[in-house]
């Protein structure tokens, strides 16, 4: 039975491959993508999403523009990663399809509230400031959201922008801590899991065989921003986070983890950010989040390979 989603998203070129993937998987259907501001300022966020669309055939995605900057604070971004443009390593042309009119927060709030309950699911990808204010201005959305599947955090792994703080995470605390407070089925793609789904040379190699413009635009993309990460963690390839969330909607049985209470820390100027997953099960705090650690990368990768073959095919 195909999956009704919503993505939010802040593209990035891992964001990218999390869109292709969906687009080509009749497993899901897109009901919309609203950009965030997170790797790069919304303005880029929201032009990248449809340059994407427009790569992948399918300029009939509604594509939705969100919130400028975090609900508390002010913005930082991540050019340093993924280059001035956000989705620097491709030269892809300026999009011609539109944004829409309406604020990506009303799409999600009216989306979730005109679909039956327990129907739609929402995909965050960066930051989560546009799910979090949804669900300040409107809280009844929470008891209809079927699940919220979101690439964020780190426990055993840390963070990746700071000791303690993963990416998403970092730049707005108060909208996870709203969304991770909210009710709604989660489950989380942490660092733990995305540190394991390396794009090495083989994997790499694999994509670039499939021999089309998409596929070259991948391998420009990943080429560009696994540089930063392995000249960090000093392996074979950087850590591809983002479609895991999608891959996990296809094909849950590639992931394990647990459910386990998770906490968001908005104080701290230590800690910052960090996602306080309770993994052992040492406080009596409520179990919120399936918090997953492990997966069968080469499945993943095999995936995700296959999936893009679907895609347009022009050299």
């Amino acid at each position: 039975m195909t999956q009704k989603i919503i993505i939010d998203t802040d593209p990035g070129q891992d964001d990218a491959l999390a869109i292709l993937l969906a687009l080509a998987s009749p497993e899901v259907e897109v009901l919309g993508i609203v950009a965030a501001a997170g790797n790069v300022p919304l303005s880029l966020t929201s032009k990248n999403i449809r340059k994407i669309c427009e790569l992948a055939g399918r300029p009939d995605v509604r594509v939705f523009s969100g919130c400028k900057g975090p609900m508390e604070g002010s913005l930082f971004t991540a050019e340093y990663v993924h280059g001035a443009t956000g989705m620097d390593g491709a030269d892809l042309p300026e999009p011609t399809m539109p944004l829409q009119a309406q604020h990506g927060v009303e799409f999600i709030i009216e989306t979730v509230m005109a679909n039956a309950p327990g129907t739609v699911t929402i995909c965050t990808l960066g930051p989560m400031t546009n799910l979090g204010t949804a669900l300040a201005r409107e809280p009844a959305i929470a008891g209809r959201i079927k699940q919220i599947v979101s690439m964020g955090g780190g426990l055993f792994e840390g963070g990746n922008v700071t000791p303690a703080a993963e990416f998403n995470i970092y730049v707005d605390p108060r909208a996870a801590e709203i969304v991770l407070g909210c009710g709604a089925p989660i489950v989380l793609m942490p660092l733990d899991v995305t540190h394991k789904t390396l794009t090495t040379s083989a994997r790499v190699a694999a994509v670039k065989a499939l021999g089309t413009r998409l596929s070259d635009a991948v391998v420009g993309w990943l080429e560009f921003f696994e540089r930063f990460d392995e000249a960090k963690y000093g392996t074979d390839g950087g850590p591809l986070h983002d479609p895991n969330v999608i891959a996990y909607l296809i094909k849950p049985e590639l992931y394990a983890g647990r459910l386990c209470n998770v906490e968001i820390e908005t104080k701290s100027e230590l800690t910052k950010g960090m996602t306080v997953a309770d993994w052992w099960g040492v406080t009596q705090r409520p179990k919120n989040a399936t918090f997953m650690r492990d997966v069968d990368a080469d499945g993943f990768y095999a995936l995700l390979t296959e999936r893009l073959q679907r895609l347009p095919h022009e050299a």
